[in-house]
């Protein structure tokens, strides 16, 4: 019988993940259909509600994005096209940052987990805003960002490639961590290279 150290049969941090998710969506989702009432009812659509509307509707997005890239995902899984494209619309929309999502029409639930880790590592040097782009051919994804400004932390970038870099981690660069460890388990391999407004990844 397996223990509960046993990490290859329970993955902690993803069932908490999709915990999360799972009972923040109902809510968040709940809000956003009462504030579309209230706005069919009410005679003046007032800018506060539209931003409320907004806001949750990010939020909403922000929570789904979560749920495939930190939430449990297993080989049979898979997702549509169209619905990661959905997805990622929605969480950049009316923001700085776009993302051009290029893939075939039905993916690897572990494969786009895998590519939204790293899309979060690639928005973190995005911080001002930009563009990223992200393709997938005959299983080999590509990521390339370019923006007028560029925040890099080399030792977070260095776990990703190396396994043994420790660099300090914080609630807001888990992700990298994350990203590094889906990486090895699952056997890929991903190479970086940075310019002053650019980053081209490939895994």
């Amino acid at each position: 019988m397996s223990g509960i150290t046993d990490t290859n049969q329970l993955d902690l941090a993803s069932l908490l993940g999709s915990r999360i998710c799972h009972d923040l969506i109902s809510p968040i989702g709940a809000i956003g259909n009462g504030l579309e009432l209230l706005m069919i009812e009410s005679a003046a659509q007032v800018p506060e509600m539209a931003l409320i509307g907004e806001s949750v509707g990010h939020a909403n997005a922000r929570i789904r994005f979560f749920r495939v890239a930190f939430g449990v995902a297993s080989p049979e899984q898979r997702m549509g096209a169209a619905e990661v494209r959905g997805i990622l619309s929605d969480m950049t929309n009316g923001g700085r940052l776009s993302i051009a999502w290029h893939s075939a029409a039905d993916l690897s639930r572990v494969q786009v987990k895998v590519a939204f880790l790293v899309l979060m590592c690639v928005e973190s040097a995005l911080a001002y805003g930009g563009k990223i782009t992200v393709q997938v051919d005959k299983g080999v994804w590509q990521l390339e960002a370019e923006a007028a400004k560029m925040r890099l932390d080399a030792p977070l970038w260095d776990l990703l490639t190396n396994p043994a870099a420790a660099p300090d981690i914080t609630p807001a660069t888990v992700h990298f961590p994350l990203a590094a460890l889906e990486i090895a388990r699952h056997q890929m391999a991903l190479t970086a290279e940075f310019g002053a407004e650019w980053i081209k990844l490939s895994f």
